[in-house]
């Protein structure tokens, strides 16, 4: 993979990561679509593509620095003990949130990972995407929780529905929204808490993948394109979660609607594409 290839897939990812409409799948899609030479199958394709979600996971740091930097310090019992109990206590959903993804992802790795690379059934789960964001909306309750509010089953049932995202085209992010708004929450406290517990799972990503660039002499050929794109793909990713985080503050009604109706579309309009060989 070139650099131009590299940064536009940094582009490609940064801007798709946060947004409910599938960064995988659009990152299997995209390049079949505009015919890109690129091998989706290839050893060093997965573990580039989690260098970029290194990137993004460093954005996700830096944007909710303050939410860490206040758990870390409830940890630690340096704030009041009631100030302290909430952030241990939500740090602690947290860990249960991300539980599911870390059991079902070790079990599921291996017989899902044909689907990386096929981007028929990639756009077929992105209009699945688009059924997820509606039924999302449809349990929808008054949003009277804050994400600190949300009990130990709240946080497993959301960490559930992450692990939809194993599939190509289905989002990690609009699947854990999604989660948040059947257990009671606003948008916008469901994409904090989304954004939250990603930064984890996607560092966790890393742990496992980054190491096989080294591998296969993956290192002196993607090594340094992909190191390019993970910085290019953490800015982007930060203006997403910023522009995120103020689009579902106010539009509590709706939010996840104009994203559905654009994985529907992008999804079925792909998919006619492979299917007739366009």
């Amino acid at each position: 993979m070139d650099t131009l290839h590299a940064l536009l897939f940094a582009i490609l990812q940064g801007a798709t990561e946060l947004f409910p409409v599938s960064s995988l799948g659009h990152a299997v899609i995209v390049p079949a679509l505009l015919r890109w030479p690129i091998d989706l199958g290839a050893p060093g394709f997965l573990p580039f593509l989690v260098m970029l979600h290194v990137g993004t996971a460093t954005a996700l740091l830096l944007y909710f620095r303050a939410d860490w930097l206040a758990m870390f310090f409830g940890v630690l019992g340096r704030r009041e003990a009631a100030e302290n109990a909430a952030q241990r206590g939500l740090l602690a959903r947290l860990i249960v949130a991300t539980l599911p993804a870390v059991l079902i992802g070790f079990t599921l790795k291996k017989p899902l990972e044909h689907l990386f690379a096929n981007p028929l059934a990639a756009a077929l789960f992105l209009m699945a995407n688009a059924g997820l964001l509606w039924l999302g909306e449809l349990l929808r309750r008054a949003g009277t929780k804050r994400s600190a509010e949300l009990t130990y089953l709240d946080a497993l049932i959301i960490g559930c529905y992450q692990c939809l995202a194993f599939l190509p085209g289905i989002s990690r992010s609009g699947a854990t929204i999604v989660g948040g708004l059947a257990r009671g929450i606003s948008h916008e406290a469901a994409a904090r808490f989304t954004f939250l517990m990603g930064t984890p799972v996607i560092f966790a990503a890393a742990v496992l993948e980054v190491p096989k660039l080294v591998h296969g002499h993956l290192l002196h050929a993607l090594f340094g394109p992909a190191l390019l794109a993970a910085v290019a793909a953490g800015v982007v990713a930060y203006a997403s979660t910023a522009f995120l985080m103020r689009y579902f503050r106010n539009h509590d009604v709706w939010a996840l609607s104009p994203f559905a109706w654009y994985c529907l579309l992008a999804g079925a309009l792909s998919a006619a594409a492979f299917a007739f060989g366009a």
